[in-house]
């Protein structure tokens, strides 16, 4: 199923992007009377049946529309440091979208090796990802904030942080409640320092482990939204 994206559907007649246009026409070989499916990032899935074929403004007409498409019953957000390779953060977000997730917030913290990121590429990426896996809700990517300032935030989910510094901690799995929203910290290489574990903890947020390995930044926080689909399915 090829789908395509478009976040402003809002009547029964659409044009599509140049962009979305030339790969339907020109790419897939679509033409007039052919029917494709459309998805708006909110949930929206959409079966359009094309009206003009133009490589430039392919028009449509909508003919179904599917609301809260494979909507989960969960809200999922992490909170995680970029890492210093690109490839290796856009990687997580790509494959978080896959696997299902809601909400991502890049945290700069004393450890963290990149303080910048080009969000209008990770933007595309997701976009991308969440086409590829058939999904209709568009993962919301935010700025890229302080830790301290974060962690003082107020959240309605369940809080947790993910560190390797060895003390008290319960295995995530073992404490997630299901059906329950969840918001999980995962910091850079250097992992957390010992203050902002304790300002974490001093906010409410549960301390836990995602395995005995030591994982990159990357995989933990892979590791952490597979785990809390798992639960949540």
């Amino acid at each position: 199923m090829q789908l395509f994206y478009t976040a402003d559907i809002n009547s029964n007649e659409f044009t599509l992007s140049k962009e979305e246009s030339k790969h339907c026409i020109m790419v897939l070989r679509k033409t007039i009377g052919d029917e494709i499916n459309l998805i708006d990032g909110k949930g929206g899935f959409y079966t359009a049946r094309i009206t003009d074929d133009n490589i430039k403004s392919c028009k449509l007409e909508i003919v179904k529309i599917e609301n809260d498409f494979g909507k989960s019953k969960t809200y999922i957000h992490i909170a995680i440091a970029p890492t210093k390779s690109n490839d290796r953060f856009e990687w997580f977000l790509e494959k978080a979208t896959e696997i299902g997730i809601n909400e991502i917030t890049p945290i700069v913290c004393d450890n963290s090796e990149r303080k910048v990121l080009k969000l209008e590429r990770m933007n595309k990426i997701l976009i991308s990802a969440m086409k590829q896996s058939k999904r209709a809700y568009l993962p919301k990517l935010n700025d890229v904030i302080s830790y301290k300032a974060f962690v003082q935030s107020t959240f309605d989910e369940d809080c947790y942080i993910a560190h390797c510094v060895e003390s008290e901690k319960s295995q995530l799995k073992d404490v997630l409640i299901k059906n329950k929203n969840s918001l999980i910290l995962i910091g850079p290489e250097g992992d957390f320092s010992t203050n902002e574990i304790q300002l974490a903890l001093e906010n409410n947020f549960k301390a836990v482990s995602l395995g005995s390995s030591r994982l990159r930044t990357e995989t933990a926080g892979i590791v952490a939204c597979h785990t809390i689909n798992l639960i949540n399915q």
